[in-house]
């Protein structure tokens, strides 16, 4: 006669390995990744190395494509990696344009520019989900994506020096990196005012 095991250990709860194993995924460790690397991008910026930092930054950028194509790839796109991705982005641009206007390597009106527009974009979809009562849904778009490239071009042209080899071509992409963020700015706010037409408030009901 086969004796029970006494105290049998308790099962794991459902769903929690798994689920962890999940939101651990290499798509949201190299994100992860990014975040922490921002912290030694800044240093190397404040301590004016800039050919380290430039170096950093590409690699950084590059783990931006690599884990958005690993994600679609392999179907691992998480909540949590749909947060981070653009959280990390955002944190390591608007950080490399502080640095920079303090270094007085980049204009302050063009992180005047940078920063209203975020402002804009963050205030109204909170303020869009607080009177609609729903998960505002976020896609980026096409004027989104190129606002995040020039402004990549634009840290990197910084980084690079081209204001001391050509300065016509330096102000090109200051003044092309402004329109930009600007049409993508006033883009979002349009789309939003249009998505919230659709609905009736929800402190109206």
């Amino acid at each position: 006669m086969i004796k029970p095991s006494p105290n049998p250990s308790p099962a794991p709860p459902p769903g929690s390995g798994p689920a962890l194993v999940q939101l651990l995924n290499l798509p949201n460790l190299l994100t992860l990744l990014r975040i922490f690397a921002i912290p030694v991008f800044l240093a190397m910026l404040s301590k004016h190395h800039y050919r380290e930092a430039l170096l950093l930054f590409a690699m950084c950028a590059l783990t931006d494509a690599l884990d958005g194509t690993l994600a679609r790839w392999f179907d691992a796109r998480t909540e949590l990696g749909a947060f981070l991705d653009p959280f990390a982005d955002k944190l390591l641009l608007v950080s490399a344009f502080v640095v920079l206007t303090i270094e007085a390597a980049m204009p302050g009106w063009l992180l005047g520019v940078v920063i209203i527009r975020d402002v804009v974009i963050v205030s109204g979809y909170f303020m869009l989900a607080f009177f609609t009562g729903e998960r505002v849904p976020v896609r980026p778009t096409y004027l989104g994506k190129a606002s995040t490239f020039m402004q990549i071009a634009c840290v990197t042209s910084a980084l690079a020096g081209l204001g001391a080899v050509s300065q016509r071509d330096w102000y090109g992409v200051l003044y092309l990196t402004m329109g930009v963020t600007a049409l993508s700015g006033v883009h979002y706010a349009w789309r939003g005012l249009v998505w919230l037409s659709s609905r009736e408030p929800a402190m109206f009901k």
